[in-house]
């Protein structure tokens, strides 16, 4: 085994295995994990607590049972999932669960969580242009580090909040030099290891997925480039899972050359800038900063105009619309996205995401037709 096939084994066996690396977290530290919902949080803040942050986004081809008695039908699968989980226990482990709550389903959930794990809620502020929204967040912010201190039975210090505030920018950094070189290389990172190395950084701590992803990149980088003879494709959506329907794209010779998904490069895309002020400010800062997402209000719609120069700039010969199912933000942008996409001559092509489906038939056959279109 080549020391790039190793390493994305061993990434992909973190993407599979959260409660492991949750157990052996525990072992080696003696401290526990917080969890994290979608989409955004300052998980800079519980990594200079020393516990671990884990991201929950649900599961795959789990059925809904429990979690229709206390969300709606419509809600998006990815709640209904976690809904799911957690009446079964599959949280009651974590410390402390983060919520931020940019969407009604959220909040919902937020006041509906069934585990035994605290709650701490925050909100981002939606008119993102005033320094007035900053400061509230600073508030916000100050208020979940005060509820982390408590729960976790810490002190968050400055020092701390640095060090944490330079490990994360440093794996964002280094993630997207990887996205990069998964475009060059897409022989040896496919569709599938490409999202693992994504996945696996929600459940380790950054410094040592930073280190990974760093000696992968060299790797990758001292093989020779060769051409690709499948299309290319910029992606766009909350999620593309599971493994099962990124294996489609991998059969028709699918290559992800740039994405912008809430799992996975939106999460990367802004960066916490140096400045003389307080962490905590540069902390929420970053919300002022984020462009291109459907969960972070843009009165100017520039997100379809985004994706469209990652096509040109990359390459692509597509976008692909992965489309969360009852996802109502998503759902409000798709319209002046695919009107942008048709003006510009740019080929897309739209497929639901549904946690909960365990075939992927009608999906691969759309993705057939269109690669043969193309």
């Amino acid at each position: 085994m080549s020391r790039v096939e190793a390493i994305l084994t061993q990434l992909k066996d973190v993407a599979a295995n959260p409660a492991k690396a949750l157990a052996d977290y525990k072992a080696e530290t003696g401290k526990g994990a917080v969890g994290i919902m979608p989409v955004y949080a300052p998980e800079e803040m519980i990594h200079a607590t020393g516990f671990l942050p884990m991201g929950i986004w649900g599961a795959q081809g789990k059925t809904i049972s429990q979690a229709r008695t206390y969300l709606p039908p419509f809600a998006c699968s990815i709640m209904q999932q976690v809904m799911e989980l957690q009446c079964e226990g599959a949280y009651d482990e974590l410390s402390a669960v983060l919520f931020s709550v940019p969407c009604d389903t959220l909040k919902c959930l937020s006041q509906k969580w069934k585990g035994t794990s605290p709650v701490i809620v925050f909100t981002h502020p939606q008119n993102r242009g005033l320094e007035a929204a900053n400061q509230f967040l600073v508030t916000e912010y100050e208020l979940v580090k005060a509820q982390l201190e408590k729960y976790l039975g810490v002190k968050i210090t400055n020092v701390a909040l640095e060090n944490s505030i330079a490990v994360y920018n440093e794996n964002r950094v280094a993630m997207r030099e990887f996205v990069e070189v998964a475009a060059e290389y897409p022989q040896v990172i496919d569709a599938v290891s490409r999202h693992a190395v994504f996945k696996s950084r929600q459940f380790m701590l950054k410094e040592k997925h930073t280190e990974l992803v760093k000696e992968l990149i060299a790797e990758v980088k001292a093989m020779p480039v060769e051409p690709w003879d499948g299309k290319k494709v910029v992606v766009t959506g909350i999620m593309l899972e599971p493994n099962e329907l990124l294996d489609i794209f991998n059969e028709f010779k699918i290559a992800i050359v740039a994405d912008d998904l809430a799992q996975e490069s939106r999460q990367i895309r802004v960066d916490v800038l140096d400045s003389e002020e307080g962490p905590l400010y540069r902390l929420a800062k970053v919300w002022q900063q984020m462009y291109g997402c459907s969960l972070a209000t843009d009165t100017k719609k520039g997100r379809g105009k985004m994706l469209i120069n990652k096509t040109i700039q990359t390459g692509a010969d597509a976008i692909i619309v992965a489309m969360m199912k009852f996802c109502d933000p998503e759902e409000w942008d798709y319209p002046v996205m695919f009107r942008e996409f048709e003006e510009k001559g740019i080929k897309n092509l739209t497929i639901e995401v549904d946690q909960e489906v365990s075939s992927f038939e009608q999906i691969k056959t759309r993705l057939q037709s269109f690669v043969e279109m193309m």
